[in-house]
């Protein structure tokens, strides 16, 4: 066995058997094992140096370093130490020089397998060790879904967030303990699975149920959502226009881990379409009005929009306690919009983008030159919709109000 390199090792649920002979001469020469205490226990007969790994991966990885080259090592993983495993932090901490995986049948393959379904269309995600509600945005998505657990953010609780969330009509499967003689498949739907105890050991399984169950409304479309799907107040209608609201969003570039964000938020629309958009990311939404916080408050509920945090504050109050955003949206700004733009062109990520709607003349000028006098480059796009009207047997236009959408970023990316 090569003392230049370590071998991490996958090893699938049916354990000690699953690995070749070569693979399993390897593990029992190896002069320091790695690994979590129950894969560990699987070489009862190892008289070498045993670490568990838990949560000391800094150490784990500077005892490799320390030992390169002069001990004979092995990480021993579950299933592939490619997918969601310990392999990515080690070689991106010790370079991918100094290792070798060798992948097995993880758990998730073992899963699909189980129920008899295919995982090429799945989307396959975690929630270990990370932020439960990520995974909402990735489940309103997909058809298919398959998800890594812990003992903390367990099937049950992914369930209550899914179903706070207004996502219902989802087939559950929970598979568990495989590859032991404890293994069981539960299936039920996200309703009773949110009471229901299950082994620590396991992985879950979402398909959309197309029978009708709890079917969510059009509001699973990500772009363009028409301006009827959100809650809105009886009068006054303070929401951007899906039209407008299209354009708005494309100048914004939002990508799936963006920070955005929504200034005079009114009913949040915008919020809520740049959320879909930035699913792994975050946006911030501000509202002066008692009133709009509280709607925008309950469309990010009808939405499940859990990436949404929503401020009540004037801008440009509140603002500097927030993120760094990689996108600016201002809809409203109180008569403030120079001491606005200049704290967001101050704060903006490199290679960010802020849009300014302005239904005025006044403000479009003021916009314009707070973000030239910020050395912004500018572009300035009026979109001016008209939509249909039936009357009587006949159809007319009725136009929207003009709307001119201000795109700024910074000159220094030139």
């Amino acid at each position: 066995m090569p003392q230049d390199k370590v071998f991490v090792v996958g090893v699938s649920p049916e354990g000690v058997s699953s690995l070749s002979p070569t693979i399993y001469q390897l593990v029992t020469q190896a002069e320091i094992i790695f690994g979590g205490k129950r894969l560990l226990q699987m070489f009862p007969s190892f008289t070498g140096r045993k670490i568990i790994i838990g949560n000391n991966l800094v150490e784990v990885a500077s005892l490799i370093e320390m030992n390169l080259g002069q001990k004979r090592m092995i990480v021993l993983a579950s299933g592939d130490p490619g997918f969601y495993g310990i392999a990515r932090y080690l070689t991106g901490k010790l370079g991918k020089s100094n290792f070798e995986i060798v992948p097995n049948v993880s758990s998730m393959q073992l899963a699909f397998a189980r129920i008899g379904e295919s995982w090429d269309d799945a989307a396959l995600t975690s929630v270990h060790s990370r932020n439960i509600e990520a995974i909402v945005g990735i489940v309103r998505s997909s058809r298919k879904v398959g998800i890594f657990t812990d003992d903390k953010h367990t099937p049950g609780e992914i369930a209550r967030i899914l179903l706070e969330c207004g996502i219902d009509n989802r087939r559950a499967y929970v598979c568990q303990d495989l590859g032991t003689e404890e293994e069981r498949i539960i299936e039920t739907d996200l309703e009773n699975l949110k009471d229901s105890p299950c082994s620590p050991l396991n992985v879950v399984i979402l398909i959309k149920d197309t029978r009708g169950i709890g079917e969510e409304t059009s509001h699973l479309q990500m772009f363009g959502i028409a301006d009827d799907n959100f809650r809105q107040p009886t009068e006054g209608h303070l929401i951007t226009k899906q039209e407008v609201r299209a354009v708005s969003l494309s100048k914004l570039a939002i990508t799936e881990d963006s920070i955005v964000w929504d200034i005079g938020a009114g009913s949040g629309a915008v919020s809520i379409e740049a959320a879909l958009l930035a699913r792994n990311g975050s946006v911030f939404a501000t509202e002066k009005n008692a009133g709009s916080v509280a709607m925008v408050k309950e469309n990010v509920r009808h939405f499940g929009c859990a990436n949404v945090r929503v401020i009540q504050a004037m801008a440009p109050d509140k603002l500097e306690e927030l993120p760094a955003p990689n996108a600016i949206f201002i809809g409203g700004s109180g008569g403030e919009i120079d001491e606005i733009l200049r704290l967001c062109c101050r704060r903006l990520r490199p290679g960010g983008r802020i849009v300014v709607n302005a239904a005025t003349f006044e403000t479009l000028h003021r916009s314009v030159a707070s973000l030239k006098v910020n050395n912004f480059d500018v572009q300035v796009t009026l979109v001016n919709v008209a939509r249909s009207q039936d009357i009587l047997n006949l159809m007319r236009l009725e136009a929207l109000n003009p709307v001119f959408v201000i795109t700024g970023w910074s000159s220094k990316e030139k």
